[in-house]
């Protein structure tokens, strides 16, 4: 059994063999993430990427290029049209392929290959396994810094791709599969962390992240049917993923996009934004 979409999927060694091709670029993604009490704050990964990198590769600011800094909520993505002009300046035309992987959680490489879809672009790549594949895989690292030339990024942004809160309320209404990627103990609302309040939006499912990947390779087509089926994710009409800031939800969609479901969401504000209002409503324990 194959991913019904595995030319989202690189591995390392045929990415090896891409490293001249003049069409294609490649982009470190990463950003690390710090917990402290009941907070995360976010740390551009630019100096990891300055120590090693695959050869060739340029570095996507994700928090200060690729997100709205008037936002009240972190990781906002841009307008269509900032974004388009972001992702140009970073070297990216809609004719490239582009493989996009991190030093740190593959999450910010999904988040990418999501901004980019929700973009338009159509060739667009993670790495299985992250830069620790590559790694191991022996292949050569750079260190320092790479530029691709500025270019124009032109293309029909694919505008559900990203819903707002009004989207998934109405969502909700209509009986639309909603899905939480925490943990389940923040899912539960049961942990030491939370998002401003404990719980989840009612009547979301859980499916958590991490249970779909091993070791930053994505789980195999068989392990991810399963995973992705027993919450109904394939069989649905639309599915829409959400987490705490629209990061780790992309992992979920990105999965479900593997397994050939097309009509996927996600809710960037997440619970960050979900929760700013006390009068949305939330449901603890296990139960959607």
């Amino acid at each position: 059994m194959n991913y019904v979409h595995p030319e989202y999927l690189i591995e390392a060694g045929e990415l090896a063999t891409l490293l001249n091709d003049e069409n294609v670029r490649i982009f470190d993604t990463s950003v690390l993430l710090h917990r402290s009490s009941n907070a995360y704050t976010a740390e551009s990964g630019r100096a990891h990427y300055l120590k090693e990198h695959i050869p060739g590769a340029g570095f996507i600011d994700l928090l200060d290029d690729w997100s709205d800094a008037a936002s009240p909520f972190n990781n906002t993505l841009l307008a269509p049209v900032a974004l388009a002009k972001a992702i140009g300046d970073t070297g990216i035309s809609a004719d490239h392929k582009v493989v996009l992987y991190s030093s740190g959680h593959i999450m910010w490489a999904t988040r990418a290959w999501w901004c980019l879809h929700y973009a338009g672009h159509k060739n667009i790549m993670v790495l299985n396994g992250n830069l620790s594949a590559w790694r191991d895989a022996g292949a050569p690292l750079s260190a320092g810094t790479e530029h691709y030339p500025a270019t124009t990024f032109n293309a029909p942004p694919n505008l559900n791709a990203i819903v707002s809160t009004q989207e998934v309320e109405d969502a909700i209404e209509h009986q639309v599969c909603v899905v939480n990627a925490l943990s389940p103990e923040l899912y539960a609302g049961t942990g030491d962390f939370y998002y401003h309040r404990r719980g989840h939006i009612p009547s979301s499912t859980l499916v958590y992240f991490d249970a779909l990947l091993e070791n930053e390779y994505f789980r195999s087509p068989q392990q991810l049917l399963e995973a992705l089926s027993t919450a109904n994710l394939l069989q649905e009409e639309r599915v829409i993923t959400y987490c705490g800031g629209g990061i780790a939800a992309t992992v979920d969609a990105f999965a479900c996009k593997l397994m050939g479901q097309h009509n996927v969401s996600v809710y960037d504000g997440s619970m960050s934004e979900w929760t700013a209002s006390d009068e949305r409503p939330l449901t603890l324990g296990d139960q959607p």
